[in-house]
């Protein structure tokens, strides 16, 4: 079974300019134009530069009403918006040992790697700015938002070059709090991580971050940490601790209990992810990202058409 074209698994034969290079060619024959538009992130949605008042009109958002103005007139009146022409991007890329990990097409880092590759390739226009935090075990790397191509490179560059961790756990919610700390402009931010940390530890610090931006939870996910397959004894790793241990893979009973506890594990991310107010986008090792990026932004605005039309409909 050979991967999907969009598929960059980094080998001893690829280096990060490679990687690079296909990655850059998939997103702009496949995906370049479909996602521009004069909006504030990937997902269309109003900009946040006030603009004029103008009369009340049936199927207006109660919430962009201008009270100053309706107060002195006795007429309901809303603000327009702008729309942002410069955005700015930060894509916060968890790079934790549990992510150097892939039992199908790739591993979940080259994933991770694609997505934010995706991202920035996608808001690089004149004027947009990209700024990226790189979370490991041992610290986080904050690359400061900066506009043109070569920056944007280099970030991407440093993002696939970055060493592996042969174990710890990253502290996500420190990394949302050090980013929340730089994104001071209203923007667009991605979380790109396996979300595998407890929700609780990372769910609050999400909230704050999507309160103020536009923000997309990109999950990655290999479909053995949704099932075993029967292989008889397996030998594990727990990548924060080291520790290994041996699992009897041939017992239905336990790979039952296995599946069970994935999946209320996995409906527990996408709850505390939900609650935040992120949009929430999984993307798995045996399936091709790039489809799954389409899907997921035409969903995205089919909703917030539907929504508007909704508005408009009242």
């Amino acid at each position: 079974m050979s991967a999907p074209a969009n598929i960059v698994p980094r080998t001893a034969h690829t280096g990060p300019d490679e990687v690079l290079r296909r990655l850059d060619l998939a997103v702009a024959h496949k995906l370049d134009g479909l996602l521009h538009g004069e909006y504030q992130g990937l997902v269309p949605g109003h900009g946040s530069e006030l603009g004029e008042t103008r009369a009340y009109a049936p199927g207006d958002d109660v919430r962009r009403i201008d009270w100053n103005v309706t107060a002195r007139t006795r007429s309901p009146y809303v603000r327009e918006t702008i729309a942002d022409r410069e955005l700015e991007t930060w894509a916060l890329v968890e790079l934790g040992p549990s992510m150097d990990f892939g039992t199908a097409y790739c591993e979940k880092r080259d994933l991770a790697v694609s997505a934010a590759a995706a991202v920035g390739f996608l808001t690089a226009r004149t004027g947009n700015r990209f700024g990226a935090v790189l979370a490991r075990p041992d610290h986080l790397e904050v690359i400061p938002a900066r506009g043109g191509r070569n920056h944007l490179m280099a970030t991407l560059h440093r993002l696939v070059s970055t060493p592996r961790a042969d174990v710890g756990s990253v502290n996500l919610g420190a990394g949302l709090d050090r980013l929340g700390v730089h994104a001071r402009r209203r923007g667009l931010v991605a979380v790109v991580s396996d979300f595998l940390e407890p929700p609780e530890s990372w769910s609050q610090p999400l909230r704050r971050i999507a309160t103020r931006h536009t923000t997309i939870a990109i999950e990655v996910i290999d479909p053995r940490e949704l099932s075993l397959p029967d292989v008889g004894l397996l030998t594990v790793v727990d990548p924060a601790t080291g520790r290994t241990r041996e699992v009897p893979t041939a017992s239905r009973r336990l790979r039952a209990r296995y599946e069970t506890a994935a999946a209320e594990q996995r409906a527990a991310i996408a709850s505390a992810i939900r609650a935040s107010g992120a949009d929430h986008l999984v993307l798995r090792t045996d399936r091709d990202w790039l489809l799954d990026v389409v899907r997921f932004v035409v969903d995205r605005r089919a909703r917030v058409h539907a929504r508007r039309a909704g508005w408009g409909a009242r």
